[in-house]
């Protein structure tokens, strides 16, 4: 399940392995090496006057009604070519209200809205035809019986009656989608379609008529301008002087009486800093690169932000082959819904040291949630540097499939339910990107793998040789799979051979069975005779062919008892162990239960 990774070596990898069963393993996607961000995001506080916080809602309104007016007419077009969405004629109009840079931001911001919407369509699609086909196939398969050619049906006919109308609500869905995409023309709605439903639970949360419309009218605002190489600090309608932090925009023309500084121009009062990667942004404002700004409110605080972004050269990235071939070490990383599983791994794909468990909480609002997600991020790049790993290994999540189908795959009843919602709360697309820029910065790769059989393989072949290598960890099923992941991406099978290494070199009995396995033989027959040029076949490497344990009777001496006539032994005999030279000559001797040995 690939989602917004980018994948710099493309190909398959093939496991044509077959169970017992006769069922097939998945074939496996190759390891890839996740691309480096392409862009640059920072942002800082306008702790701005009251009288520059109405400007800015004048001109963020202003924009804004334009924008969305001109977003439905590029809707309207419907899915076109580059050449036939009117754009041109569209910017004329808006240059007539505004400006033409501020024209071609909300020209080129409806372009991507539209193009997004489409995507957003496509996947809906194909997530109703994957579960329409599962709910289809169960229908097919018999009512309270096993399953049938591999598919199971439903447990009663009133789950079966429930699941016929859930059939039909989906392909409802279904024919409006298709219509949606044949006509081109997707549904959006500009400051979110959650917060637009939301005006009719005003009471379920908590909210009164007040803040929704603040909030509605906070998240129509248009104060985008983008970047312009060449323009003064990278950008003409926005500008942020390096020198003292000062900010100045460009007004609408029916908003010019505004202006307070030369050439239509309105100056805040309020300053900024970009303490975060400062450095960058100094480097490219002074050179006049193209800086995009956006100016964003938070009605909830009352407070004001800044944003600027920049794109930045693609960088390549080494492949999992030549992160094998130059002997770094790996962190493999298994994403929960509660903590981090993280092992070390060298080069040869086995564990190193304790693993480790990073608490990931994610409760909160989304500011909270955030930040514990790039704490929990920045303890494992510290872990990962401190032990001298080049790239961190991490599954490629998206359960995009699985919450399509989750109903049906992931199970029924109260358990299911609690496991989808688990599954829904991993954040694998937000750990995914945070990881991806924070891991750049700080000089590490991450590579992605396919995610399929990690955690069973993993917690079963891995679970007890890591606890048996940890003295202060409780090693759990999720440190198996974190080595599982880690050794999938440096190119090794997960599974372990049987025997192949004991925890111990000199205190464990076994050999290695999985490279050199011993014949099996009918119990109580005994090892054939051996030769110096014989192949050791026993579990006892032997150096020299006489050192081996013969059993020979005891001395004749008339005081070792008397014989008895049936069985033709002496009562009170047990039999003697004797150890022969490699000449045959018998060395050393002693009696069977447990005398003294005297040498010959």
């Amino acid at each position: 399940m690939a989602l917004g990774f980018v994948a710099i070596t493309e190909g398959s990898w093939p496991v044509a392995r077959r169970r017992e069963a006769g069922r097939g393993l998945r074939v496996l996607t190759a390891p890839f090496t996740v691309a480096a961000p392409s862009g640059a995001r920072i942002r800082d506080r306008l702790r701005v006057e009251p009288a520059d916080a109405t400007v800015l809602r004048l001109v963020g309104e202003h924009l804004g009604r334009h924008q969305r007016a001109d977003l439905a007419e590029r809707v309207q077009l419907g899915n076109v070519r580059a050449g036939d969405t009117r754009r041109a004629e569209r910017k004329r109009k808006l240059t007539a209200v505004s400006s033409s840079r501020w024209a071609g931001a909300m020209t080129r911001a409806s372009e991507d809205q539209y193009q997004l919407a489409v995507r957003c369509l496509y996947d809906e699609r194909a997530g109703l035809r994957r579960a329409i086909h599962a709910i289809t196939r169960r229908l097919v398969a018999p009512c309270g019986k096993g399953s049938k050619g591999g598919v199971r049906g439903y447990a009663n006919q009133n789950e079966r009656a429930q699941k016929q109308r859930r059939l039909h609500v989906l392909q409802a869905r279904l024919a409006v989608v298709e219509s949606r995409i044949a006509a081109g023309h997707p549904s959006i709605t500009v400051g979110g379609r959650d917060l637009a439903r939301l005006r009719h639970h005003l009471a379920d949360a908590h909210l009164t008529e007040t803040d929704w419309s603040q909030r509605w009218r906070a998240r129509r605002l248009f104060l985008t301008a983008d970047g312009e190489s060449g323009a003064p600090h990278g950008n003409y309608t926005i500008t942020v002087d390096p020198e003292d932090g000062t900010v100045t925009l460009v007004l609408p023309k029916p908003l010019r009486h505004l202006a307070n500084a030369p050439r239509g121009r309105y100056r805040l009062a309020a300053t900024v800093r970009f303490s975060h990667r400062r450095e960058e942004w100094l480097d490219r404002v002074t050179a006049h690169g193209a800086v995009r700004y956006d100016i964003a409110c938070d009605p909830a605080s009352g407070r004001w932000y800044l944003d600027a972004s920049w794109t930045v050269e693609k960088a390549v990235q080494p492949s999992p082959d030549e992160l094998k071939a130059s002997g770094a070490q790996m962190l493999g990383v298994d994403l929960n819904a509660d903590h981090l599983a993280a092992c070390v791994l060298d080069v040869h794909g086995n564990p190193i040291g304790e693993p480790i468990t990073i608490p990931l909480e994610l409760t909160g609002c989304t500011a909270t949630r955030d930040g514990r997600l790039r704490a929990a991020i920045s303890a494992l790049i510290a872990f990962a540097r401190k032990n001298a790993c080049t790239g961190i290994a991490i599954e490629d999540l998206g359960f995009a499939a699985a919450r399509a189908t989750g109903r049906e795959s992931m199970g029924r009843g109260r358990r299911g339910k609690t496991f989808r919602r688990t599954v829904a709360g991993i954040p694998t697309a937000r750990f995914r990107e945070r990881l991806r820029g924070m891991t750049y910065r700080s000089g590490l790769v991450v590579a992605a793998v396919d995610p399929a059989y990690t955690s069973r393989w993993g917690g079963q072949h891995w679970t007890k040789p890591l606890q048996r290598q940890s003295k202060k960890t409780t090693v759990t099923r999720h440190h198996g799979a974190s080595v599982a992941i880690g050794r999938r991406a440096l190119g090794y099978g997960i599974r372990r051979r049987p025997g192949v290494t004991g925890h111990h070199r000199r205190m464990v009995v076994r050999r290695a069975t999985g490279q050199a396995v011993t014949p099996p033989r009918t119990c109580g027959t005994a090892s054939p005779p051996r030769t110096a040029g014989t192949p050791s076949q026993g579990d006892k490497t032997r150096p020299f062919q006489g050192d081996q344990l013969a059993l020979f009777p005891g001395p004749q001496d008339r005081s070792e008892g008397h014989r008895d006539s049936s069985t033709g032994s002496v009562r009170g005999e047990r039999p003697a162990l004797a150890i022969a030279n490699r000449n045959g000559t018998v060395a050393w001797y002693g009696s069977g239960d447990g005398g003294r040995w005297t040498a010959c």
